[in-house]
């Protein structure tokens, strides 16, 4: 049974005077104990992406970037057909102006972690997959990326040695291969049964797939969209059923100061 676990969210994806997730991130932010933040392709703009980092450094949350693709109309989401160098420079773009605005607060950043459409497209793309890994090694070979178990993008992390966070999707569904149903609205969820899917996972390391199949699924981190509907309460219900079970939510790096 797990002891300890992190506990991540996507933030600061408002952009310009659409504000949709200041409220949210900031309910958000002492329930979590690491955060993507939108680096301005998918969402988010220097003054949020400011505002957020201060506010996580303010709750000693570590800070992780969130690149997606170049997508402000779809969030994201739909699929860019794009070369994997250029993928990759994006990628490099984002995370150099997200890292700016964490040693402006005087931390490192924690965490590498893709967005939406761009994360599935890297879980599945080999070609993609080992050229963002072999640039992240080259810039920082320390810094973790967040992956979904099984994926494409994990194997060629551990073939590179780079270290990866797997991550357990607590509001999204799983198909029988382990892997996440990828869809723009999973719906109306329950509180309670996220919950106890959360719960069930850190103890019994599996999950309930949308066949009816049980499926494991090995992770070091659980994360819970801000943009999901009724985030607030998918969120407060399992960090409440995390503190009862006696599970430590922490970092699986704990902001660490610049030298």
């Amino acid at each position: 049974m797990t002891t300890t676990i992190d506990i991540n969210c996507d933030m600061s994806e408002g952009f310009g005077a659409w504000s949709f997730g200041d409220d949210v991130d900031a309910q958000m932010m002492p329930l979590v104990s690491s955060i993507n933040v939108a680096a301005g392709f998918h969402a988010g703009d220097p003054r949020i992406i400011a505002r957020t980092v201060a506010l996580a450094r303010e709750h000693g949350v570590g800070v992780g970037v969130h690149p997606g693709f170049r997508d402000l109309a779809g969030f994201g989401r739909r699929h860019i057909d794009a070369r994997p160098e250029e993928l990759v420079d994006d990628c490099v773009y984002q995370l150099g102006a997200v890292r700016e605005f964490v040693a402006l607060n005087g931390l490192r950043l924690q965490h590498f972690k893709l967005h939406g459409a761009l994360y599935m497209h890297a879980s599945r793309d080999a070609a993609f997959a080992e050229s963002l890994i072999g640039t992240l090694h080259r810039i920082d070979p320390e810094l973790p990326v967040l992956v979904m178990a099984g994926s494409v993008i994990e194997g060629v992390a551990r073939e590179r040695a780079h270290p990866v966070i797997r991550e357990f999707y607590a509001d999204r569904h799983y198909g029988p291969d382990g892997q996440i149903v990828f869809t723009r609205d999973v719906g109306a969820l329950s509180p309670d049964e996220v919950a106890a899917k959360v719960i069930r996972a850190c103890r019994d390391g599996v999950v309930t797939a949308v066949d009816g199949t049980t499926v494991r699924v090995p992770f070091e981190s659980i994360c819970i969209h801000s943009d999901t509907r009724g985030a607030i309460d998918l969120m407060t219900s399992t960090r409440s059923a995390l503190d009862g079970a006696g599970i430590t939510v922490r970092s699986f790096a704990p902001p660490v100061p610049l030298s």
